[in-house]
């Protein structure tokens, strides 16, 4: 499990929470884990413990904006007022290097779920020589039309009422209405899993559910459209690793059409090493399923980690 979370320091002037899973056994490589929109990192204890079983140390920050993670610049539900996505990479920065300097000489996995799956990609993409394999789980880098209109919406909402406040709209025509597209939903969250406890605790969770402010919307498409575009692809190597996993029943994902269709984008950019899946009766969130869905998915993880970790230990430099 985590330990307590720990604060770090960023150049970007936040004050990191960061939980740490300490590998156990010979410890094969780092994964460094990029949570999603509004809820935090130590949600992700027991996916955290599974791969420190397998050899990892996992570190886990909150992002600005979330969590126990406090900036000047940053409430609740807000990156930065204006280009939040600079200092949210700053931040993750100051994790790897924390991390790369404690256990030097390992292979480094980002592993981000949803938002934070955006945020890793736009990281590989910003420092594609500080890590050796990416997972992007459950995210949407295929928002379409949909996206775009998303963006005029927020930039009115901020010329009227400013981007340090919440949106009005997105919150609807996202999680609302994902959540009312689950038949005989027992709560507004059932779009994140088949699991009734896991539900429950998030929405008992007062750390998770809030309504995100305009300028953290505007940052989320911001990088939705610019890592998926084919400038922010070509700046990936070649040979990176890449995971993508998605559900067949979350409507955050198109019902996983999202997760196939990056995956081709993907490959249509020569990336040599990707692997895909769309799991059958999965909602958002893969690693809060029920255990006959979670464990398998878990499972396919781990053994492609120790692959990679394996395959860029050999290697006597980086690609």
């Amino acid at each position: 499990m985590f330990s307590q979370a720990q604060t770090l320091k960023s150049p970007s002037g936040a004050a990191l929470a960061v939980r740490h899973a300490p590998a156990r056994g010979e410890a094969r490589g780092i994964l460094l884990l990029s949570h999603g929109l509004a809820e935090h990192s130590a949600r992700y204890a027991p996916f955290a413990a599974r791969m420190a079983s397998e050899g990892f140390h996992v570190y886990a920050n909150d992002h600005r904006g979330h969590g126990f993670t406090t900036a000047p610049d940053a409430p609740r539900g807000q990156f930065a007022p204006r280009n939040g996505i600079a200092p949210v990479l700053t931040d993750m920065h100051a994790v790897r290097t924390h991390a790369v300097d404690r256990h030097p000489g390992l292979p480094v996995v980002l592993f981000g779920h949803s938002m934070g799956g955006l945020l890793a990609l736009a990281f590989a993409e910003a420092h594609p020589a500080d890590i050796d394999a990416l997972a992007v789980w459950n995210s949407n880098l295929e928002p379409g039309p949909a996206g775009r209109l998303a963006q005029v919406v927020l930039a009115a909402e901020r010329m009227l009422k400013g981007s340090d406040v919440p949106s009005a709209l997105l919150p609807r025509l996202t999680f609302g209405a994902w959540g009312r597209s689950i038949p005989g939903r027992r709560t507004a969250f059932d779009w994140l899993s088949h699991e009734a406890g896991e539900v429950d605790a998030y929405v008992a969770d007062p750390l998770c559910g809030f309504d995100a402010n305009v300028s953290l919307w505007i940052d989320i498409f911001a990088i939705t459209f610019s890592g998926a575009s084919s400038e922010g692809l070509a700046r990936l190597p070649k040979t990176l690793p890449i995971h993508l996993a998605g559900g067949d029943e979350d409507p955050a994902t198109d019902y996983g059409r999202a997760t196939r269709a990056f995956a081709g984008r993907l490959k249509k950019s020569r990336l040599e090493d990707v692997t895909a899946i769309v799991y059958r009766g999965m909602r958002h969130e893969t690693l809060n399923e029920s255990p006959a869905l979670r464990d398998p998915a878990i499972d396919a993880f781990a053994g492609w980690c120790r692959r990679v970790v394996e395959e860029r230990r050999r290697l006597p430099e980086k690609a």
